[in-house]
């Protein structure tokens, strides 16, 4: 699946540069905030940014969120469907169509 062979990949270029060793969860969770940040700054004073940074961006939070997600034994799609089972009952639909209103505030 593409999923594997993107995790594949992944490991792969970690491990010909030697990098596991500084891929902590605690070290991968900084780096997807910090990356996070660099994404969101595409968007600061402006509401179109430039696609091609924004992309770049959004692929260094991806990726890093896919690396820690192989580091804890998770798998992205697995955990992002289990997330989104909870988040559904959450948010019905008949109470949330259209709205943005907080699951406590319904």
């Amino acid at each position: 699946m593409a999923d594997e062979r993107l995790r594949d990949e992944l490991r792969e270029f970690v491990a010909e540069r030697d990098w596991a060793q500084f891929h902590s969860p605690e070290n991968l969770a900084k780096s997807i905030s910090i990356e996070a940040g660099e994404l969101l700054e595409c968007f600061q004073w402006t509401s179109d940014p430039d696609a091609a940074r924004v992309r770049l961006e959004l692929a260094d939070v991806l990726t890093y969120c896919h690396l820690l997600a192989d580091r804890l034994g998770s798998d992205p799609a697995e955990i992002i469907r289990e997330k989104l089972a909870i988040t559904r009952d959450k948010y019905p639909i008949d109470q949330t169509r259209g709205r943005s209103t907080k699951y406590d505030q319904l």
